[in-house]
């Protein structure tokens, strides 16, 4: 398969199954993997912009932002990497990185393409899989349902898309 198709996966891009905001992380990573995605998303040239609770600011380094004391203000990172879609990172723990997307910005062909681009390029530049499940699916109840696979170098099916 050279792609995912609208037609087959269109599902996994229904808020009403999947929630409107979907979570995507990538496991077992480290304040260097942090690193890297901040050092992607500011090479790549993406609108963002970085808040501590309601207060925008620059972003820091990672390891100033992963080493926030827990009372901290929730620190969140909004990307877009194409105009009218946003990602949006909680940097929370150093050993996954979490952010979600919304699902009503990923209409059609194009919004599958566009989340694959995305995916691949995270995965990528990380050398990990990334996985999309259900809106708040958390911890060991997570059932992923696509993600980039690093050693097909690319977005693949991780669950049955057909509702029968």
């Amino acid at each position: 398969m050279a792609g995912l198709r609208w037609s087959e996966v269109e599902n996994f891009f229904d808020p009403d199954l999947m929630g409107t905001l979907p979570d995507v992380f990538v496991p077992g990573t480290s304040v260097e993997d942090w690193q890297a995605v901040f050092d992607l998303i500011r090479s790549k040239g993406w609108a963002w912009e970085y808040f501590e609770g309601s207060d925008k600011r620059q972003l820091p380094c990672a390891a100033e932002v992963l080493s926030h004391p827990d009372d901290a203000e929730t620190m969140t990172l909004r990307v877009w990497p194409v105009p009218d879609v946003e990602v949006t990172f909680r940097p929370w723990t150093a050993d996954e990185i979490d952010f979600y997307v919304d699902l009503r910005e990923l209409r059609g062909q194009a919004g599958v393409d566009t989340l694959c681009d995305f995916l691949c390029t995270i995965g990528r530049r990380l050398g990990k899989p990334v996985s999309m499940c259900s809106e708040s699916n958390i911890g060991s109840t997570r059932f992923p349902v696509l993600g980039f696979d690093p050693a097909a170098d690319r977005v693949v099916l991780l669950a049955n898309p057909k509702l029968d």
